[in-house]
């Protein structure tokens, strides 16, 4: 599978994320997310990040209902829950306040906006646990090789620093050593940081010899038209993406994204002549990988759809306070992305060492 088809489907599902408040329509999507992720995880370090961001998803919907207690919601509500003592501000402060009633709609409202997010950060986190990092690297042009070098680097230096901590923690514990509190740290600190800075410099030689930051001659008016032209589709990129995840950016946000990507992708093919590179067994876009990328643009294309058709029933309102409704066609839209977990060719299951066979007398 390319690894860039797994984040094409992500990113669809964030998108149809983005574009509803309905928490059944929510909650089905980051159980759409979960499943495919629990199907077609590896063992890999990087597989590991999902549920650090589920983590943070629960997190951030807790933080949310907190700032909707103690410093109020921008929603009138008559269901009272809780009045709490309220903080006397100045003048100047008006419009902000430090405790006071609590309310049944107030709180609603935190959850519905708070879940979006937490449905946001469970679709990027099924992306880094599904897509290898070192795979994405080489389908990268080779405009944003260095980069792309960089930010590998950097998402594999954590895992790699966890794993030094847990293997050192464990070496102590069976010599009876603490490794615990603040004499523990320091004892652990120390070789985790010479093991870091031993990986950095066999980084360093490995890129050195492989001619890593070595740059071909370029007219100097091929420079400034793939800066010109990179620099006005990655901004078009960025118009067209805040059109696509808002609702008031329909009519203009997929021609904005469309010319700004033909511009980023014309400007990285004239920068990708600086830095020539071959690949080794690059990775194919085949007929599983357009099945998967597929799916999430669908779900993201009916979702925007469906918003614009019938947006009561995706974002449905809090006053008065009634019980939100599952529409069956949204519903059905977002079951479209479970489609990778039967098309996409799942991870081999590991096996267990056979046992060594017992010498003979």
């Amino acid at each position: 599978m390319h690894p860039g088809a797994w984040w094409v489907w992500a990113l669809g599902l964030g998108t149809a994320a983005s574009r509803t408040t309905n928490p059944l329509l929510l909650a089905l999507l980051m159980a759409v997310a979960g499943f495919v992720v629990a199907t077609h995880r590896t063992d890999a370090p990087w597989a590991r990040s999902y549920t650090a961001f589920v983590k943070l998803a629960a997190a951030v919907l807790v933080i949310r209902l907190a700032f909707a207690v103690f410093l109020g919601s921008p929603i009138p509500g008559t269901h009272v829950i809780v009045a709490l003592p309220e903080i006397p501000l100045p003048h100047w402060a008006q419009g902000v306040r430090i405790g006071g009633r609590v309310t049944a709609e107030g709180l609603l409202f935190a959850l519905y906006d708070g879940l979006k997010l937490a449905a946001l950060l469970v679709c990027v986190g099924a992306a880094n646990a599904l897509a290898n990092p070192a795979r994405l690297l080489k389908s990268l042009p080779g405009a944003l090789y260095e980069a792309g070098v960089a930010v590998v680097v950097a998402l594999t230096f954590a895992p790699h620093l966890i794993a030094d901590v847990q293997r050192l923690r464990a070496a102590r514990r069976l010599r009876g050593r603490p490794d615990r509190g603040l004499r523990g740290l320091l004892h652990v600190g120390l070789p985790v940081l010479e093991g870091a800075l031993e990986r950095s410099v066999a980084l360093a030689a490995a890129m050195d010899a492989r001619g890593y930051g070595r740059t071909a001659q370029v007219p100097a008016a091929v420079r400034r038209t793939t800066g010109a032209l990179t620099l006005g589709g990655l901004l078009g990129v960025c118009a067209g993406t805040y059109g696509l995840l808002t609702a008031a950016g329909d009519s203009y946000g997929l021609p904005v994204l469309l010319a700004g990507l033909g511009a980023a992708l014309g400007g990285l093919w004239l920068g990708g002549r600086r830095s020539p590179r071959t690949r080794y067994r690059p990775d194919l876009w085949g007929v599983r990988a357009w099945l998967v990328s597929g799916s999430g643009v669908a779900v993201a294309a009916l979702m925007i759809v469906a918003a614009s058709q019938d947006p009561a029933a995706l974002g449905p309102g809090v006053i008065p306070l009634v019980a939100p409704d599952l529409p069956l066609l949204p519903a059905a839209a977002i079951l479209l992305g479970l489609l990778p977990a039967f098309t996409a060719t799942a991870p081999a299951a590991r096996r267990a060492p056979a046992p060594a066979p017992e010498e003979s007398a």
